[in-house]
Order: structure tokens, then C-alpha cells, then sequence
């Protein structure tokens, strides 16, 4: 078989919470602490977020697809990745 196993050990029922800041802080210090990882902490964070969003697709109620959607911005603030985007989401 080639399976491989996760690169990030995330927190049960990660993707469900409602709090944006706490999911981005999570999956932070998830790719912090993995040893797996092959890109930024920032970038393994992020693709685990937004592989999470576009594999759930239409079956992501649009509350909590807002939610992660926020956790984006959460994950790029506490990054430090926001200083060149200057934008007002609508």
C-alpha cells in the first residue's frame, strides 16, 4: 500500500469549531511541531486549511465554510503575512 501518513496531527474536530483565531492557532502549532513538514509553517498550515475547504466542497455548510474562510485571514495575521495585502473583504 502507499499510504502515507498525515504530515499534520491536528487536533479532533478542528475543522468544526467556530472561533477563526483558535482553528488558526491550532493548525499553526500542529506544522510547528511537525517534523514532516515540506514547506513554511505558514504554508503547511495554510494547505491544510484550504485542502480541507475545497475537498469539502458543496457539503461545507456556508456557516462554517465562512468561518474557515476567516480562519484564513487569522492564519495570515498571526503569520505576519498581512502587511502587503491591503484589502476589504465583502
Amino acid at each position: 500500500m502507499n499510504r502515507r501518513p498525515p504530515v499534520l496531527d491536528l487536533e479532533p474536530g478542528l475543522f468544526t469549531w467556530k472561533q477563526p483565531e483558535r482553528i488558526a492557532a491550532s493548525l499553526l502549532r500542529s506544522a510547528q511541531q511537525s517534523r514532516a513538514r515540506k514547506r513554511s509553517v505558514y504554508g503547511s498550515a495554510m494547505a491544510m486549511l484550504c485542502l480541507y475547504i475545497n475537498r469539502a466542497g458543496r457539503k461545507l455548510p456556508s456557516g462554517q465554510r465562512l468561518v474557515l474562510n476567516q480562519a484564513k485571514h487569522c492564519l495570515r495575521e498571526q503569520s505576519g503575512r498581512l502587511a502587503h495585502l491591503d484589502f476589504v473583504e465583502g
